[in-house]
Formats: C-alpha cells, structure tokens, sequence
C-alpha cells in the first residue's frame, strides 16, 4: 500500500509539473503548434481571471510578448492572465478570410481555459504591426465574446466585411508610422483607421477628447464614438512604429473601471 501511495504521489507531482511547466518562456504545446502564458502576479489561485491574447509583430514570437515591458506590466501583469501564440514562420496568415490562425488562437483560450479559470466576459484582444491585422482578423471572424479589440500600429482594410464584431475597439497608430504608413482616409481624415468599426457599430459623429499623455514624451489626441453596437476609440500620437508605453494596459484598465 505504502509503495502504491508513493507511486501515485510521484505521479501526481509529475503530472502537476507537466501541466505548469510551459508557463513563461516555456512554450506551451497545442497539437503541432504552440503559445507562451503568463499568470498574474496578484492571482488567488481561484478566482477567474481576465485574459489578454496577444499576436506579437513580425519575425517575433511569443516569449517576448510574457517579458514584454511595454504589454506585460501594470494590470496585466497584476490580473491578467496574457496568452501570447506563436505564428507559423514567426507571422501571422491575416490576408483572408477563414484563416487557420484565427482557429488556432481560439483554441489557445480553450487549452489555456483547462489550465486556468478565466472569466469569459473579460477577453481582451490585441496585437502590434501585422499582429495588430492578425487581432483585426480575429474580432472580424471570431470576435463576439470578445470585450474589446486592442491594436496597435496596424489595421485592415476598412471597406473589407466582418462577419463578427468585439464589444468595444481601440486604436493607436503613429502619423509618422514607416513601416506601415498611417492609413488616411478621403481629405485627410485622420479617424479613417477605425472607419470600419465606425460603420459597424452605427456611430455617428465623434466625441474629440483631446491630448492626452501616459508618458510625459509622447501625447495622445483622442477621438471616441459611444455608438449603438459598442465603443470605438482612436488615438493617434505624432510618432512611429512601436508600442507606446503603458498604452495597452491602461487601456484594459479604463475597459475594467479602474
């Protein structure tokens, strides 16, 4: 009896190791793909955690996004249980419709779900560059128990169709973005970024908010829409191609109420 318990217990703890184990910068296996998770600082252990799914940028991977000092910090890295997948060739298939991308990042919050009780009303999307198209497309096929599409430095084009929608969007892009040029619409229109969610959720004219700053070097003018089918937010800064700092946790922070 004493030599089963012993064997049992070596087996639960293997187990036990096995299932924790990928967390960080241990990639999680996910049938012959595989994602990065980081579990919040703060957590209890039981109570159901917000999650933030994050497409990192070209030629990157997931084990960056969990260290990542501009996405990892303040709230997420307090309460947010952030899933970072890792695309095909270090990218990401955004172009069309039906991408196999979009199926494997859902089933990155249903593997991460068996892991860790996450509470459903609080999925957050994001991404930076061609994650930021890859977090269009996901919303766009996929998005309807989503709380909010978070995107950073990049979009998809605003004439294309979305057969699903996020509860709310929010967007950044810089006016002297090289990599991928800020998208102005007809006559300048600087709110021509967000012109398909503008359109999708029955907006009609937006609310100028003004600058303002997460950082004193880099200032945020602000545009937002409180419309029929949900929230939209744009903010443009006269910057490149980054990620601002504190942009994406604050933003999750403002959407939670703190």
């Amino acid at each position: 009896m004493t030599r089963f318990l012993l064997c049992f217990a070596s087996f639960f703890f293997a187990w036990t190791s096995f299932v924790v184990a990928c967390e960080g910068q241990q990639a999680c296996p996910l049938a012959d793909r595989s994602y990065h998770l980081r579990v919040p600082d703060n957590w209890d252990g039981q109570t159901p955690l917000p999650v933030l799914l994050h497409f990192h940028g070209w030629a990157r991977q997931g084990d960056l996004i969990v260290r990542h000092g501009r996405i990892a910090t303040k709230i997420v890295a307090d309460e947010v249980l952030l899933l970072a997948p890792n695309g095909l060739n270090k990218t990401w298939s955004f172009r069309s419709a039906g991408s196999p991308d979009t199926a494997f990042a859902r089933a990155v919050i249903e593997d991460a779900a068996k892991r860790y009780p996450i509470d459903r009303e609080k999925i957050f999307v994001s991404g930076y560059s061609w994650g930021a198209r890859m977090a269009w497309r996901f919303v766009c096929e996929d998005g309807n128990d989503i709380a909010a599409l978070l995107a950073v430095a990049g979009t998809l084009p605003q004439d294309m169709t979305c057969r699903t929608r996020p509860a709310a969007v929010r967007q950044v892009f810089g006016l002297d973005d090289q990599v991928l040029p800020f998208p102005l619409g007809p006559d300048g229109d600087q709110t021509y970024p967000v012109a398909l969610w503008r359109n999708k959720f029955d907006c009609e004219t937006g609310k100028d908010e003004g600058p303002w700053a997460a950082r004193s070097f880099l200032t945020f003018e602000r545009t937002s829409w409180n419309c029929p089918g949900g929230n939209v937010v744009l903010d443009v800064h006269p910057g490149g191609h980054f990620i601002p700092h504190d942009w994406i946790p604050l933003q999750i922070a403002e959407i939670l109420g703190q």
